[in-house]
């Protein structure tokens, strides 16, 4: 079992032993190389098992059998649909600025690379080890908001224009109390380093210290990668598909990749954050704890989604300033009251 559970750091030192100078420049670039291919099987693989368990979870929630002709229960469904999204017709709409219009999805597939390239997936396991991981995670997913917009501005299209506004509008605003929720456990912890937070759990997660902001950041991330009851950015029955409304084939392709990328790195940053990363009460592999707390909370994400009916744009807005964004600053309020007590009794 600690065989195991070493089984990626030991992979890692030996592609180091194949060089002269195991610490040269050369092996860390090697490295990282090796991680952020690592971290690619991971988006698309991850977008392919979570196709396939949507339908699952949506067809257990409605009482449907869901996939269950292609393959062993269905399980090859996923393959024959990415083969058809191949031979799809790549259209280009007339009027559409070109540029833009093929730089977006491209956009949206590489955000997620980015932000997953900085989390822990156990021991000394981060493909790119930041002092300001938080930071860096915080800000990389902020930019997929410029993806979208793109997408709806080059389509040349009013349904995705649209799409493209409302999803400015609710990302931004649910971004506000997602930052704030991560805030208490940064002060807790007096660092933005990823690994750090979670050897600072060994004793207890920062779910049982933060529950409040749990749930802020469970609630805003859902709103963050759009999903359901949060996804008036391409409510169908309005605005067909929002910003995603005119692309086809691969470049669609491409957004359906990142939305469940994303929606992989921000359970994988609450996982970190909040329930203690790698480690866990009993002995597992560091990896094999991570992606657990990970897929349990990708599967509530589903539940969800197939489970409350969409919000009106509103109330989505009137939740976010109004309620969130209240609870998320009185839970910094609280945090810092509570570290400042813990102090005086640790002091006196």
């Amino acid at each position: 079992m600690e065989a195991l559970n070493h089984l990626p750091l030991t992979i890692a030192a030996a592609i180091r032993g194949l060089f002269a100078d195991p610490q040269s420049i050369w092996a860390d670039l090697t490295m990282t190389i090796v991680g952020v291919i690592a971290v690619i099987i991971v988006v698309v693989l991850a977008a392919l098992i979570l196709i396939l368990l949507e339908r699952k979870v949506a067809g257990w929630t409605s009482q449907r059998p869901g996939p269950n002709r292609l393959g062993p229960r269905g399980w090859f469904q996923t393959i024959a649909d990415a083969l058809k999204l191949i031979g799809k017709e790549d259209v280009t709409p007339a009027g559409a600025d070109r540029f833009i219009f093929k730089v977006a999805p491209m956009i949206a597939f590489g955000l997620p690379i980015m932000t997953l390239a900085v989390i822990p997936y156990g021991y000394k396991m981060a493909p790119v080890d930041l002092d300001l991981g938080v930071i860096y995670f915080l800000a990389i997913s902020a930019v997929s908001t410029l993806a979208l917009l793109m997408a709806g501005w080059g389509s040349n299209s009013k349904y995705s224009l649209l799409g493209a506004m409302r999803a400015v509008a609710q990302m931004i605003s649910y971004e506000i109390p997602l930052i704030f929720s991560l805030l208490g456990v940064v002060m807790i912890t007096q660092s933005f380093n990823l690994s750090t937070i979670v050897e600072s759990q060994s004793k207890i997660p920062f779910i049982v210290l933060q529950p409040i902001a749990f749930v802020i950041y469970v609630i805003a991330s859902i709103a963050e990668v759009n999903r359901a009851p949060f996804d008036l950015v391409e409510a169908d029955q309005e605005i067909v598909a929002g910003p995603m409304t005119e692309y086809t084939g691969l470049r669609w392709g491409l957004f359906f990749l990142g939305e469940y990328g994303n929606m992989t790195a921000v359970c994988a940053m609450a996982a970190t954050m909040f329930l203690g990363g790698w480690q866990g009460p009993f002995f597992l592999p560091g990896w094999i704890w991570f992606w657990l707390k990970t897929g349990v909370l990708i599967f509530f994400m589903m539940w969800v989604r197939w489970t409350f009916p969409r919000m009106r744009i509103d109330h989505l807005m009137h939740f976010a300033w109004k309620v969130l964004l209240p609870l998320s600053l009185l839970n910094i309020v609280l945090t810092g009251m509570g570290i400042y007590i813990y102090q005086l009794v640790i002091g006196g």
